[in-house]
């Protein structure tokens, strides 16, 4: 059996670059190398592309760009060429954007490789570029009849509402984020009016496109959903966050630090089902293939809500995704090849 030229694309423009080089350390770790012919494909913080040949530490330790082991390369028609030796083309049946956030998880990159007739992992443009932005799915799951958290949208550049206008129409305390960052970057708690100039200024610093929300923080606690599919649809188990502060933040996702995850969540068995049931409805109305974890919240009242959508979640060893997927009796290489079939069967470019 021949095998599969799998690109793996790391790093990104984006805050969330030290996650996507975390993911793709513990990604290489557990993949079947030797089903794979692997191509790595870096990508620095300056958008420059390169076909990178050196150690997973270097990639986690993010000492990766050196001389020796990287070359600037560009992607063509089904593959990618290195700049130093255009006319030897690599070609690339898959790739898989282990990339989060901005120009990575928001259909820029899903775009590109559509343009070049490349299968990839994970959701088609318009679904990564819907559900990335968090005021776009508040709505199209608004006309869907799936919960969310009461919110309103601030735009950088136009007319407001005033710290009361927001006060009369959601009661404080809110939360405030930006409509298109991960990670919680830029996410804050709002109990009193002093916190809420500067929380609106740091969301729309990492948001990088104008616009944040204004939410209702929800009296609970967040649990979480492994989503896998394409026409056919499998839930994984459902986890539990447990925090100490006052919001799941970066530190608590990716540095154990203030927070525990609880796999499977400690709800009982009806609140289990509707929280799979809620996430495979998300899943389904935003369009999503390939993957998605669908986070949401299990109120004090016991009803489960929508929070957000994740079309490329971490992929560390410990990470959420693959956690829930192995509860659900998926383990990690298993997983990656069941994903990457999944890339296969949709079509890419013409039809």
């Amino acid at each position: 059996m021949n095998k599969l030229n799998l690109a793996v694309l790391f790093g990104g423009q984006s805050s969330e670059y030290s996650v996507s080089l975390h993911s793709a350390g513990s990604f290489l770790r557990q993949i079947r190398q030797e089903n794979y012919n692997l191509i790595l494909i870096g990508i620095d913080s300056d958008g420059i592309f390169y076909l990178y040949d050196g150690s997973i530490e270097d990639i986690e330790h993010d000492t990766w760009k050196k001389e020796g082991s990287c070359t600037p390369c560009a992607f063509i028609h089904k593959g990618v060429i290195s700049l130093e030796k255009p006319e030897q083309k690599i070609d690339i049946d898959v790739a898989f954007p282990i990339l989060h956030g901005k120009n990575g998880e928001d259909g820029c990159m899903q775009g590109l490789l559509e343009l070049m007739n490349i299968h990839y992992v994970g959701c088609d443009v318009m679904s990564s570029a819907i559900s990335m932005d968090k005021e776009i799915m508040h709505i199209l799951c608004k006309e869907a009849n799936i919960p969310c958290a009461d919110y309103v949208c601030l735009k950088k550049w136009g007319d407001n509402p005033s710290f009361e206008e927001i006060e009369a129409k959601i009661p404080l305390p809110w939360i405030i984020k930006p409509c298109n960052a991960g990670s919680s970057y830029g996410v804050h708690k709002v109990e009193k009016k002093e916190d809420f100039e500067d929380a609106c200024q740091d969301a729309f610093y990492y948001d990088g496109r104008g616009k944040i929300l204004v939410e209702k923080a929800i009296e609970g606690f967040e649990i979480g959903c492994a989503v896998m599919g394409n026409e056919t649809v499998f839930c994984g188990s459902v986890d539990e966050i447990q925090i100490a502060g006052s919001i799941f933040d970066f530190e608590g996702k990716y540095e154990d630090k203030g927070a525990d995850i609880i796999c499977p969540a400690r709800i009982d068995e009806k609140q289990f089902k509707e929280a799979q049931a809620l996430a495979y409805r998300t899943y389904r109305a935003m369009n999503c293939t390939g993957l998605a974890r669908v986070d949401m919240f299990l109120t004090t009242e016991g009803e489960v809500i929508l929070n957000e959508l994740n079309t490329i979640p971490g992929f560390t060893a410990t990470s959420r995704y693959p956690s829930m997927m192995k509860e659900a009796g998926l383990a990690f290489p298993d997983l990656i090849d069941r994903l990457i079939e999944l890339a296969m069967q949709r079509k890419v470019g013409v039809c």
